[in-house]
């Protein structure tokens, strides 16, 4: 069983590498990441939404894969 200190630390490394894989778009190619967020921002709000859900469900279909 892990303890709560466990948990914490598997949280923070989880978001540490969350933080890289969201800074590589920017790093990489920041032109195109720039055109993307300009089309995303014209998106309405349920697109956005949309986007986001698949998002989770995505990350939480791979975490359970693992």
């Amino acid at each position: 069983m892990m303890g709560l200190e466990g948990i914490w630390l598997d949280l923070a490394r989880a978001l540490s590498l969350m933080l890289v894989f969201e800074g590589m778009a920017p790093f990489l190619a920041p032109a195109r990441w720039r055109q993307m967020m300009a089309r995303m921002s014209s998106f309405d709000d349920r697109v956005l939404r949309a986007i986001g859900l698949l998002s989770m469900i995505s990350g939480l279909v791979f975490l359970q894969m693992l």
